[in-house]
Formats: C-alpha cells, structure tokens, sequence
C-alpha cells in the first residue's frame, strides 16, 4: 500500500536537492551539447572598482554567473578595456566610465536605470544610464546565458515607470502581516536583525528584476522604528541592499509625535508638528542619506491619519513631502482610506466608492513629491474587481499601482495562482480618458496620458525566513513576474513563466517541465477564481476573519463595505448611477456607459455593478442562470486543480528530490482545499436561493462519501460547525474530550469490489497535533498527523471551519464490497481529531 500523498513521496535520487533560496539565480551548469556551441568572453571588466558600486557588484555577479552555467570562471578587472582591441571581453559600466575608457559613442539616449545591451561582435557590452541600470544589464545577460541563449543581440531598454518598490508590511516584533513565509529577515523582538545575510540576498534577488526600492516595515507602522537603535539599524540594512541597487524607505505612524514623540498633537498644520518630522527626517537621512522616501496609510481601518483634526489627506501628505524634500525623498500615500463602519442597511452605501470621493477633489492640493499608491481595484486585492476609477481623475498628481504578490485573498502561498493574468486585466483595461486611448499600464501608469515623470508600481511581497522566500516554490513565479510587469507592462505572462521557469527549474532539455508548470499555473487563476468567487461577486472568504477559506456569509450585514448583497431573490453590488452607489459614473464617460448597461456588462464583472436575480442568465440571455453558473463553475474550477497532482507527479526525476516533493505536497492540499470551497459555495447558495442544480450534485448526498455522523462512533460525538457550509452534510464529529484515543467505523457495504482512491477529509487546527490512522479491515493504510501548522504559511485558526478543513488521499487502495474502513484518533491540545467524512472514488473521479 502507498502512502499517502500528504505524508511520504519516494526518493527520486536523480537530481540534487535544493531548497529555493536561490530562486530564479541558481546558475545551474548547461549540458555539455549546450555549452559546445557557447561563445563567452573569458574575461570582465567592471568599470567601478569601489566595493559598494553597483558596477563592482556586476562584475562579481557575472563572475559568479558564469562560473556557474559554463563551469569557467572568468577573468575580473576594473580597468583596461578598449573597444577597439577585439579583446573578447564582457564590459560593464555607466554611459559615463563607458565613453570615458573609450567605447562606442552610438548608445542610444537612455532613461534612468535603462541600459543598453549587446552581444553581438567580440565583446559583450553592458551599459547603463546609471550604475543600477548597468547592473541590471549584467543580469539581463545572466539571464539569458543560464537559458542556453547565446544568440547575438543588441538593443536598448528602459523602464516604464520610474518607481518599482516592494512594500513588505513586517512588524518589528518579527511577525508579518500576511506573511505566509516565516518571520521577518528585518526585525525580531522589536529592533532591526543584527545578522543581514538574507537581507543581502533579497536584494539580490529584487535587483534581478529591476525593482529600485523597498519600504522594509508594515503600513500599520510602530513609531518605535524611529527610535536611535533601529535608525543605526535601518542604516545597516541600507547598507547591505545599497550595492545592488536598492534604495529603502520606511513607513510612518501618522500619530508617532504624540505616541512617541512626547507632543499632545499630531495635526499636520501644527507647528510643532512639523518641526518634529522635519527633525525626525534629518536623523534618519544621516543614517541612509539615499533613503528612497515614506510610506504612510492614514486615516484608514483605525489608523491615525489628518481627517482626525479636520485636515485633509493632501495636508497629511503634504507634511512629510516637504520633511523629504530636501534630501530628494518622495512619499507614497496609499488610496486605501475608507470608512469601515459604513451602514449595510443604507442601499447606496459602498466601500468602492471612498477612493475617488477622498481624493478626487484634491488633485491639485499634493506636492509634486508625492504619489498616491492606489491598489488595483476599489475594494482589497479580490480575485477580480473592476480597475481602480482614481487613475482617470487624478491628472496632476503622481500615481503608482498597487498590485499585491502575497496572496492575502488568493490561497495564502498554499494554492497554486499565477496572478499575472488577473494584474493584466487591469494593466490592460483602457479607461478612455477624454474620449482618448488611455490603458492603464501603457499609458497611465508610464505617464503617457497626463504627462507625468513621476508614477510606478508598488508590489506587496512579504518575503519571510523560509527557505523559499514566499513558502512555496511556484509563487516565486508572482515575485519575477512582478518585477517584469513593472519594468514593461506588456510583458507576455506565459512568455515570462517560461523564462522563470527554465532558471528556477533548469537546465533541461525536457520540454515537459516548462508545459508542466505552464499548463498549470495559466490554468491556476481562472480555476482559483471559479472555485472561490466569480462574475465579480469578489473572493467569497473570510472578510472578517484569516481572508483564506470560505465563509460567503461573512461578507454581508457588517460595516465592511466587501459585500454580495445576497439575499434570497438575487445578488450583487447594485453599483449603477440609475438604481445604485453610483460608483459606474465615477469611470469616464465611454466606460460608465458600459458597466451602468446589464447588457453591456461583461459577464465576469455582472455582480461587482448589477444586482440581478439568481435567475438572470448570462451571455445575453443565451447563457446559463447566475445561480447555475455558480454551481457549474466551482464544480469546474475544483476539477481542474484535482489534475495538478498528477500533472506534477509525471515530472518524477526531472525536478530535484526536495523541491519535487515540497510542490507535490501544496499541490495535493490545493485539490482537497479547492473541494471544500466548491461545497461550502455551493451548499450557501443552494441555501440561499433555494434553487436546485440542474445537474443534481448540490444538497444531495454524495455518491462516494460516507459522512462521518453517520459512522459507528466510540469516543466521538456529533456537532455542527460554524459557518455551516464548512461541513459536508452540515455536521461532524469530535472526540469527546481531548485526550483519550477515539475511532470511528463504517462497512463499505455500498461500494463494489475494485480499486479506489480514498480520501479522509478532516481539520487540521493551530495548538494541536492529533494522530490519526486509517484501517481496512484491520489492515493500516497508513497514519498522519494534524500538523499543516508547520507545513504550511496560511492564516492559522482555532476552529473548525473553511479554513482548517483538509483532506489526506490514500492513492490505489483494493476494496471489496463489505470491508470494514476504520479511522483511530488520538486527539491533542485543542485539536478534537475533528472528521468530516470519508470519500471512496473510482480512479478518476472527483467526488
């Protein structure tokens, strides 16, 4: 018998291990029949010999680089190179040092941090308009080398947008806000880490991918960042990221010079209060006098913010504008303030509407130092939203694009989802400023429409100790890509997940590792969005809770402002200017007129601007009901990533031992977890609406499961669980108390004599490792423990809800009809061995 597929994977022994700390900088040596043909320079010249130079750091990095895909190590000089001497050598540097040791003089102009970039002739040239840009060259070539590409090639790139940040919202104590990857690489016990190697290699990896700066600490800022010891330390990380290229910025506590700073005020007009920042700002530039700026949330979800003193949002950006200002900083404002008390009961009320009704009216009000970091869509991060409004008003004030790597609302690392087909969908949407072209990422956010130098793109990562950066391997996908987008937001998703993927997974000549990889993670957005929510209805999760399994009935009824407007008729935000929030008129004309017509309406956006009857039928009227659809499409997303196991089981022995086994093992949990979300939907609608599936596979009893509540208990009682739709049937059993050994038995009596999968489906809770071991008729298939606390980064909970319920697959079991199945438990801490049921299926079939 196997063991099963959460448990134990067998040695594969053909490929070295690794753990992901090099992400997509592995350098992995290309086959011989690859390297015969490789034409490589076998000597470096950095044109910077001063240690903390990006430039120096180039040509360390192309030593390593090479070294590693060619087995070679190059020679590395910082002087001596001339273009005319058919040397055959690689040069890195600045426009500047470029000419000056006398190269070529027909680079093309270039932007801040672009480059040019040629292989063609005896010498590789790498030239940027700045020392970043030149490294950024440097990997570029990397890049291509470690693929096997020794094709000649010259051109010149530059960025779209000037500001490429990451925002990691780590707390000082060392936790992370929605981090999913272990503590802070930072901070821990509320000062700044002494030992800065992972910070190092962070910025490694961000400079890999163009991104210029980082704001280290959360946007729920602790003032005591500020304090003598941590600005010391804040200066050390500086120091340690400054070679590569990356610049760091902090955010702020709105309140800190009353909270820290001794003063009985924080208004931003006051006197006081301005000098205490102007103060504040001078000490940490004497510590990181390249410091790239602020980051402030204020006035948003409780935090302090200038609305408390009657002042506006352009007065509280406007303070610490001018405290940077002479040191060359900026300040990104977040767009995320809203009101989250706002009255369910008040039809017209919407959460989607605050950012235009704060900021529209003060366009004119903001120093030409800030920018408003406005996320993607209105609400917060959803599985799909309608673009952001706030882009098309704000025409003189600098702009950048929140997108969000951590997936907060997206499966938390545990859920394979490639996201940059959902950011296209917004980078891609043409707003129609003034009648005109105005999409949003080729014309907005490069400057294009309003003619602006200043705007960019601001990805939430939260990078965390874990070997793998994000806690799991296929979501560094996410982070390279983000980086990709921001440097060219036309960038090709599939085209970018193939390079991630040769560099992550390489060197082979084996084209089922990229069809692999590819085929599921372009398939993983579309399935994650139909198993959890669709036709804009948002990610139906736990608003209030971790933002991670299913729980649509928390999303009404609360002054949260993410609602369906679900009742028993119908749903979805009525978000029409004729019957609703208005929030359809506060897009340009030509766009308004689409999202306030039902008709016109795209399909996937129906239920973020209509309230339609469950009834209403899509594509037309052509199409199946709302409610019909909600049931077809879970039920079709849960089956897509029930192939991904088997997928990622075919490339045994392609990929290396550890990481094989650290995806297999996610891949496996998503099938069961996808399961739970198309239950949980489904039963809650079916509830709601009480309208039946047309095809019979909702509120029935499930052909291939036996329910636990129907099993013969010793040790174990019945109970209902909370939100009710995370149960199969509705209820499940628990031991007793939590200490003595249980078990449950049931005769398979309904099932005829062949081989099955059977799968256990139970919940795993925070603060317990209950044992478990299932029998066939006295026969152990195998014993698991509850321990997905220290397997995996999701929000950990203590109940018995969406978010704990799981599943453990035993693959290939022989039953005969009448065999007895048998599950022993051995409860602990809080865990109550909690079980659901027990699913026998036929191969191929998802229950």
């Amino acid at each position: 018998m196997r063991s099963p597929w959460f448990l134990a994977f067998l040695s594969l022994g053909l490929v070295t291990a690794e753990d992901g700390r090099n992400a997509w900088l592995r350098y992995a040596q290309l086959p011989d029949n690859v390297l015969r043909h490789a034409r490589v320079p076998k000597s470096i010249i950095a044109l910077n010999s001063t240690e903390t130079s990006p430039v120096f750091t180039a040509g360390l990095e192309l030593q390593k680089g090479i070294r590693g895909v060619t087995g070679k190590t190059p020679d590395l000089t910082h002087e001596g190179y001339n273009n005319r001497n058919g040397s055959g050598s690689i040069v890195v540097g600045t426009v500047e040092a470029y000419t000056e040791a006398g190269g070529a003089s027909q680079i093309p102009e270039l932007d801040e941090d672009g480059f040019w970039f040629s292989t063609e002739g005896d010498n590789v040239e790498i030239v940027g308009q700045n020392e970043r840009g030149a490294l950024y060259g440097a990997f570029e070539y990397l890049s291509m080398i470690a693929q096997g590409n020794f094709t000649g090639v010259a051109y010149a790139t530059n960025p779209s947008a000037p500001i490429r940040w990451v925002n990691q919202w780590d707390n000082l104590d060392g936790t992370i806000e929605r981090g999913y990857a272990g503590l802070s690489i930072f901070f821990e016990n509320n000062v700044t880490v002494s030992n800065l190697t992972r910070v190092t290699e962070y910025a490694r990896l961000l400079s890999s991918i163009r991104i210029n700066g980082i704001v280290i600490n959360n946007v729920n800022a602790n003032p005591i960042l500020l304090t003598p010891e941590n600005l010391a330390g804040l200066g050390n990380i500086a120091d340690a990221m400054r070679p590569w290229g990356v610049k760091v910025g902090i955010s702020l506590n709105f309140a800190s010079p009353q909270d820290f700073g001794g003063l009985d005020t924080f208004d931003p007009l006051d006197q006081s209060v301005i000098a205490w920042w102007a103060d504040i700002t001078k000490k940490v530039y004497e510590k990181v006098p390249d410091m790239a700026g602020y980051l402030i949330k204020a006035s948003s979800e409780g935090q302090p913010g200038p609305l408390t003193y009657n002042r506006t949002l352009a007065d509280g950006a406007n303070l610490f504008a001018r405290a940077v200002q002479p040191y060359g900083g900026i300040v990104m404002f977040r767009a995320f303030v809203y009101d989250h008390t706002i009255a369910y009961d008040n039809w017209y009320n919407d959460r989607a509407n605050a950012a235009v009704d704060f900021f529209r009216d003060l366009d004119a009000d903001f120093d030409d130092n800030v920018v408003v970091q406005i996320k993607y869509g209105p609400i917060d991060f959803q599985v799909r939203e309608a673009p952001s409004p706030l882009f098309a008003h704000l025409r003189h004030t600098a702009t950048a694009m929140e997108l969000q790597v951590a997936q907060e609302y997206l499966g938390q690392q545990c859920h394979l989802v490639y996201l940059p087909p959902l950011w296209r969908t917004v980078l891609d949407f043409d707003l129609r400023v003034d009648g005109q072209q105005s999409i949003i990422g080729a014309d907005i956010l490069t400057g294009k429409t309003f003619n602006k130098k200043l705007s960019g793109y601001a990805g939430v990562v939260n990078v965390g100790r874990n070997a793998t950066w994000l806690g799991s391997h296929l979501a560094m996908s996410n982070l390279y890509a983000f980086g990709r987008l921001a440097w060219d937001p036309a960038a090709d998703s599939a085209a970018m997940l193939r390079d991630w993927t040769r560099l992550t997974f390489g060197p082979s000549d084996d084209e089922a590792v990229l069809n692999t990889i590819e085929s599921m993670s372009m398939a993983s957005w579309p399935a994650y969005e139909n198993y959890t929510g669709n036709l804009g209805v948002q990610t139906l999760t736990d608003i209030t809770g971790p933002h991670y399994g299913p729980n649509p009935q928390s999303q009404d009824h609360n002054g949260w402002g993410q609602w369906t407007r679900a009742d028993g008729e119908g749903i979805g935000m009525d978000r029409t200017v004729r019957n609703g929030t208005a929030n359809a008129g506060q897009y340009p004309a030509e766009v308004a007129a689409v999202f306030e017509d039902v008709a016109a309406t795209p399909d996937d956006l129906l239920l973020w601007f209509h309230h339609v009857p469950y009834t209403h039928r899509l594509r037309g009227g052509e199409g199946p009901t709302v409610i019909q659809h909600f049931y077809d499409a879970h039920y079709a997303g849960a089956e897509t990533v029930a192939t991904f196991p088997a997928q990622w089981a075919a490339l045994r022995g392609k990929i290396d031992a550890q990481r094989y086994e650290e995806v297999l093992f996610r891949l496996v949990y998503q099938a069961g977890h996808a399961i739970v979300w198309r239950d949980a939907i489904s039963e809650f609608y079916l509830n709601m609406s009480g309208i039946a599936d047309e095809r019979g596979r909702v509120g029935r009893p499930h052909p291939w499961r036996v329910e636990a509540e129907d099993m013969e208990l010793d040790g174990y009682r019945v109970t209902a669980v909370t939100p009710f739709e995370a149960a199969s049937g509705l209820r499940i059993v628990q031991t007793v108390d939590n200490s003595t050994a249980a078990r449950v038995r049931a005769r398979l009596r309904q099932f005829p004599d062949g081989v099955y999968d059977v799968a256990v489906a139970y919940y795993d809770l925070y603060e317990g490792r209950a044992r478990y071991e299932l029998f066939l008729n006295d026969r152990s298939l195998g014993a698991w423990v509850g321990d997905l606390e220290d397997r995996l980064g999701y929000t950990l909970t203590r109940g018995i809800d969406g978010h704990s319920a799981t599943r453990v697959t035993f693959r290939d079991v022989q039953i005969r009809k009448g065999d007895v199945l048998r599950i022993q438990t051995l409860p602990d801490g809080r865990e109550t061995a909690p079980l659901d049921y027990v699913a026998v299926l036929p191969r191929g079939v998802v229950d």
